[in-house]
Parts: structure tokens; C-alpha cells; sequence
């Protein structure tokens, strides 16, 4: 059981430490991540709400008010990661290591935290 909280709270801390980093260049980087969202073929009117979303999703996690907002949240993080990852290996930028790591993280986190936080 130690091993499964380990890995809960280490996974969960590097995905928000993740997540922070990338809602900090959203915020504070615009001109460089509107570059890659144009080059991936995404809006750039995406930027603002998917850092919020991420704000917010974080928040639901670590908050753990109800099991369905975290459902939701993991859902989202899940998906976010998985679509950063082909995004970039589909152009062919070689940054997709960032976006699997995370979808690694969200996996960890949250089949860990199943069995740490009921």
C-alpha cells in the first residue's frame, strides 16, 4: 500500500507541476504557443480555455469534492495528453515526449488514487 500512495502522490505532483508549466506559457508564452497551435492546425482561440480548463481540472483533483468532477477531470487530462501527443508526432516536431509523459502521469494518478483516495 505505501508503494501504491508513492506512486499516487508522486504521479499527481508531476502532472500538476506538468500542467502549471504548460498553463504558464499559455498565459505568459502566447506569441510561441500560438505558433504551435498554428502549426498543428488547432484555433488559437483554444489557448485561453484550455489553460483554464487545466486550472480548473487541477483543481478538481486535488480538491476531490466529488468523485464525478474527478472522473471528469482525468477524463480530460487523459484526453488533452493523448491528442498533444499525436498532434506533435503528426508534424513531426519531436516534443511529443512531454505529452507522453503526462498521459503516463494521468494513468498513474488516477488508477493509484482509486485504491489511495476512496
Amino acid at each position: 500500500m505505501k508503494i501504491t500512495k508513492i506512486a499516487f502522490w508522486l504521479s499527481t505532483a508531476l502532472l500538476t507541476a506538468l500542467m502549471f508549466f504548460s498553463v504558464y506559457n499559455y498565459f505568459f508564452n502566447y506569441e510561441a504557443i500560438k505558433g504551435f497551435f498554428e502549426a498543428m492546425g488547432y484555433p488559437i482561440y483554444l489557448i485561453y480555455p484550455l489553460a483554464i480548463a487545466k486550472l480548473l481540472g487541477l483543481l478538481a483533483i486535488w480538491g476531490n469534492f466529488s468523485k464525478w468532477l474527478k472522473e471528469w477531470a482525468y477524463a480530460g487530462f487523459f484526453f488533452n495528453t493523448l491528442l498533444a501527443f499525436f498532434a506533435h508526432y503528426m508534424i513531426g516536431d519531436g516534443s511529443q515526449m512531454g505529452a507522453a509523459m503526462g498521459l503516463v502521469f494521468v494513468l498513474i494518478s488516477y488508477f493509484t488514487g482509486k485504491q489511495v483516495r476512496p
